[in-house]
Formats: structure tokens, sequence, C-alpha cells
């Protein structure tokens, strides 16, 4: 199973990216897929995550400015994160993950998650 994540880049504070993860080598039914970021210094975290029902998961500091869906038309896995009014903050590089298999709510660990991405890069200047 391969990740493909893109649409990071550099945007102003207050700007949008849109980023996208498409899973290949297999396609999952009943699973979460996730974003997790990872600041110069920091920690990996969760930022938002979606179940297989549409149930979905945001950390606090992107609540109202984040997004996060999925598309599973036949044979694809994708996975969205719409990013609004950026924040200097927000500056990490993100990574895309998916489970095998998971319940009905989202997954907000990294230890549910068994594939991830390579990783984009996304910068907000001030």
């Amino acid at each position: 199973v391969q990740l493909q994540a893109s649409g990071g880049g550099l945007v102003q504070a207050g700007g949008s990216l849109r980023l996208s993860c498409a899973a290949s080598g297999r396609t999952f039914n009943r699973n979460s897929m996730a974003w997790f970021r990872q600041a110069p210094g920091k920690e990996r975290e969760n930022v938002a995550a979606i179940s297989w029902s549409a149930s979905t998961y945001y950390a606090d500091s992107v609540k109202g400015r984040f997004t996060i869906s999925r598309d599973d038309a036949e044979n694809t896995n994708t996975v969205f994160l719409q990013m609004n009014n950026l924040k200097p903050e927000d500056t990490a590089v993100y990574y895309c993950a998916a489970a095998f298999w998971g319940p009905p709510t989202a997954a907000t660990e990294q230890r549910g998650y068994d594939y991830w991405g390579q990783g984009t890069l996304v910068t907000v200047s001030s």
C-alpha cells in the first residue's frame, strides 16, 4: 500500500491550501484516514481524522479552520484536508495515514494507523 500526498506549499497567513492523499495498492472498505503534522522540534500530532462512517475528529488548534473529507469512489480511497485561515503555527510537514480497518469513530492515535504517506511541507509566512 502506498499513500501519495500532495498540495503543500508556501502561503501567507490567512491563506488557504488543500492537501490530497491517494491510496494505491488496495481498497479500504471500513477504515479511518487522517492527517498528522510535525513541526520542527515538536512531536507528531493528529490534526484531523475521518472514519468510514464520516465521523470526524479535529485538534482544538484547527477547529473551524480545517475540514477533512474523503472520497471512496470505486477502487480508490482519497483523503483531503482543506486548510483555511492558515497561521504561522500551522507550519509543519503534514503526513496522511490510513488504517487497515477501524470502528465507526475516527482513530486519533498514531498507533491506530498502519500506512503512512511521505509527507508534504506546509509553510505559512507571517
